[in-house]
């Protein structure tokens, strides 16, 4: 059972890094100093003070980085592979009972390959975001990012089971969404040739 308790609080944590970058290593950082959460060896640093210090730097950076419209896109860029590497870092860091290969391994290919959907999904979301309203609407969608990784990293420390399941549905929902108008798009231009004057099947 602590072994799957681990799985799944590796798997919601690196989740929240698909979110934002720095705000799990945040509250990695916090949950590690106040006791309520155990670091496996060789990541004890993450619960120093030095740590939370530059945790919480770089959360604020980032946030103020995500509030600026089209900067925002340009971050994402950069934050799809640093949100695999820290999904990965925060991952093996709270595999307690893991032997090194077999930590290692899980956190490169789970806890990467989770962050990298949901950072997908996020791109996705402000892709269309910036082009419905013009990039005026981006500043909400990352608030919702931001409530979205602290969330989601709170609950995995405290309900790593339920964190999964709201994740795994959430990413399903999304992909879904996403594939319905790219179908709907992909249709778009037949109907729009068939509906001009010149076409074909008005001149017959």
């Amino acid at each position: 059972m602590e072994t799957l308790l681990s799985i799944g609080l590796g798997l919601g944590l690196s989740a929240a890094c698909g979110f934002r970058v720095f705000v799990p290593l945040l509250v990695t950082s916090i949950a590690a100093q106040s006791g309520h959460l155990r670091l496996s060896p060789g990541f004890e640093w993450i619960g120093t003070v030095p740590a939370l210090i530059a945790f919480s730097t770089a959360t604020v950076l980032e946030i103020l980085g995500y509030a600026i419209p089209w900067l925002d896109n340009l971050l994402d860029t950069i934050a799809t592979p640093a949100a695999a590497i820290a999904a990965m870092i925060v991952c093996a860091s709270v595999l307690t009972d893991f032997p090194p290969l077999l930590k290692w391994g899980f956190a490169l290919v789970a806890g990467g390959g989770t962050a990298g959907v949901v950072q997908g999904a996020t791109v996705l979301f402000r892709l269309k975001s910036a082009a419905a309203t013009g990039g005026i609407g981006n500043p909400l969608v990352s608030v919702l990012e931001l409530f979205g990784s602290f969330t989601t990293a709170i609950l995995a420390i405290v309900f790593p089971g339920l964190c999964l399941l709201l994740l795994a549905t959430m990413c399903i929902v999304v992909f879904r969404a996403s594939g319905r108008l790219a179908f709907g798009r992909r249709k778009d231009p037949k109907r729009a040739s068939a509906s001009q004057p010149g076409s074909p099947k008005n001149n017959l």
